[in-house]
């Protein structure tokens, strides 16, 4: 009895503790809801006058329809004529399209249409504190960029997929997007910006390509964020003359891997400048107690090339890790930060968070629910890059509720994993009416009992 009278106290004390928990203001589920929704009524409708569903609906509807994880276009359809209450109520949505409707309306929506709502929800967090988290390195906010796949079929194609002939012959039609978010070497947390789609432009027949794709990335990142102290962190493929210049020309700081076998001036240089003692190298034990030797040799303003006639100068960091049985891990940055014995550690630590937009970004986007890559619907001039945008924005709202809301803490430590937070979602949208998200995350954060089966009476 006594053991029962414990776990009954345990659980009236949690239900107390989440009671007492407080939603951010501006940074709750609901208040970016309705963000998302008013800067969606500010789209331009391409439509007549005298349409039944508005355009706000309709993107709004696809939101959900990611904000959701539905698996395809017929679940969210399903959803829709079975448990619509929790679309009107939720997500705010009054006229609720069918699959064909929602493919028809929002093929026409230019994605750069869909910006607003990144920026809106970035300056409220910005203005909540909640991205003090995220800064590194003197106030600098480490921004990843990468590009990745996001469709491919030697069946289905369109005008604007790029192309790339096989051996065998075929075509294959394939779509990419390059993607960058905010990282922080400490945290799992990853705060997406707008997608850039890597795609063919209108009127080209040629294909674009991802250094393309990153000057207008840069572009619209400089318009809408002036003033941001960011530090790119790029792969080996942008350690390159043009890719510097244009980073320069946006004020832009960088950390970019640089490969020996790439860059065999730069490194033929720097071996040179070590044999006259003048190249700085030194270790460092781990400061988290772990059994690795950390091993760091740099130098600052190094050619970048021969073809440059030093006209890029870099600074070099090379960093190898040396676990206690001797196992090597090696890696190189170019950086125009200026290196030092006092922060080679911490840039190290920002060249390797590189990866969160892997692992944390297009990792979780492809196999954690949000099903990315999976062909929703092609259309004919923008349907895939507006579902693009559409499941960016619905990570967004996930990662930074993950970042600052508790009580989306608590009921994702309640489900354990990310997959069975979602199916709990929703499961509450099946079986109940609710109003809010917030109430929804409250009952799983408190754990809604089971109803006991009755036998039905004849």
């Amino acid at each position: 009895m006594s053991t029962v009278k414990t776990c009954v106290n345990r659980h009236r004390d949690a239900i107390k503790r989440l009671r007492n928990l407080k939603m951010r203001a501006h940074l709750n589920a609901d208040a970016m809801f309705a963000t998302i929704r008013k800067d969606f009524a500010r789209v331009p409708d391409h439509r007549a006058s005298n349409t039944k569903i508005p355009l706000s609906d309709a993107l709004m509807s696809g939101f959900a329809m990611f904000s959701l994880k539905d698996q395809s276009l017929l679940a969210f359809d399903e959803r829709r004529c079975t448990e619509p209450e929790g679309l009107h109520g939720v997500f705010g949505v009054g006229a609720i399209p069918c699959d064909s409707q929602m493919r028809a309306i929002l093929d026409e929506v230019l994605p750069g249409n869909l910006r607003r709502p990144f920026r809106s929800i970035f300056l409220q967090a910005q203005r909540g504190k909640a991205l003090e988290k995220m800064t590194w390195l003197g106030g600098h906010y480490l921004l990843a960029l990468d590009g990745t796949g996001i469709y491919s079929s030697e069946q289905v194609g369109s005008d604007y997929c790029l192309q790339k002939k096989k051996r065998n012959g075929r075509v294959e039609y394939h779509q990419q997007m390059l993607a960058g978010a905010i990282v922080h070497p400490g945290r799992r947390e990853v705060i997406p910006l707008c997608p850039e789609m890597i795609r063919k432009q209108d009127g080209s027949t040629k294909n674009d390509c991802e250094r393309n794709a990153a000057k207008r990335f840069f572009e619209d990142l400089r318009r809408e964020h002036p003033h941001l102290k960011i530090i790119i962190t790029e792969d080996a493929l942008s350690a390159n003359a043009p890719h510097i210049r244009e980073l320069q020309r946006h004020n832009l700081r960088y950390i970019l891997s640089a490969k020996p076998g790439d860059h065999a001036f730069l490194f033929a240089h720097i071996d040179e400048a070590a044999s006259r003692g003048e190249v700085t190298e030194f270790t460092l034990p781990d400061q988290e107690g772990k059994k690795v030797t950390h091993c760091f040799r740099f130098l600052n303003g190094v050619p970048l090339n021969q073809a440059s006639q030093g006209e890029i100068k870099v600074n070099v960091l090379e960093y190898w890790e040396v676990g206690d049985n001797g196992r090597e891990q090696r890696f190189s940055w170019v950086t125009d930060l200026e290196l030092t014995t006092g922060n080679v550690y911490d840039i190290m630590r920002g060249g390797r968070a590189r990866w969160r937009i892997e692992n944390e970004t297009f990792n979780t986007l492809k196999n954690q629910g949000y099903n990315l890559g999976h062909n929703y619907g092609l259309g004919n001039k923008h349907l895939s890059a507006v579902f693009v945008h559409l499941t960016m924005l619905a990570f967004l709202v996930d990662q930074l509720q993950q970042l600052c809301c508790p009580v989306f803490q608590a009921a994702r430590q309640k489900c354990r994993s990310k997959g069975s937070l979602w199916e709990r979602i929703r499961s509450f949208f099946h079986n109940f009416i609710a109003s809010s998200m917030e109430f929804i995350l409250r009952a799983i954060a408190s754990g809604v009992k089971k109803q006991p089966y009755q036998v039905p009476i004849e």
